[in-house]
């Protein structure tokens, strides 16, 4: 069975810090592409960040570049995500999500595997 699970999030002021971590198993993890979504309260599911097999290549939505960092530790099959100089707009559930292939990609429906999520909350 593929499970992944995602740790990490909690409640925290404006500017300040998170780490996300996504523990995966079930899956040859080093040859997955993975990814960090997140859904905010009336809103639709969107893509964060993802990273590829060995950590070389990363993509971010606009939205968080500069602040968001997706790291990867395949000996531990398990994907960070670093959030710094948090906004209250970034106040949602965040998903890992994992897919076989080479090519990072933004789109929901190209990852196979799925976490349950983390609540994260950035007070005003």
């Amino acid at each position: 069975q593929v499970q992944l699970v995602e740790s990490g999030g909690g409640l925290v002021q404006a500017g300040g810090s998170l780490r996300l971590s996504c523990a995966a198993s079930g899956l040859t993890f080093s040859r997955y592409v993975m990814a960090w979504f997140r859904q905010a309260p009336g809103k639709e599911r969107e893509f964060v960040t993802a990273i590829s097999w060995s950590g070389g290549n990363t993509f971010y939505a606009d939205s968080v570049k500069g602040r968001f960092t997706i790291s990867r530790d395949n000996a531990k099959n398990t994907v960070y995500l670093q959030m710094n100089s948090l906004k209250p707009e970034d106040t949602a559930v965040y998903y890992c999500a994992g897919r076989p292939g080479l090519g990072t990609d933004w789109r929901q429906s190209s990852y196979d595997y799925w976490g349950q999520g983390t609540q994260v909350t950035v007070s005003s």
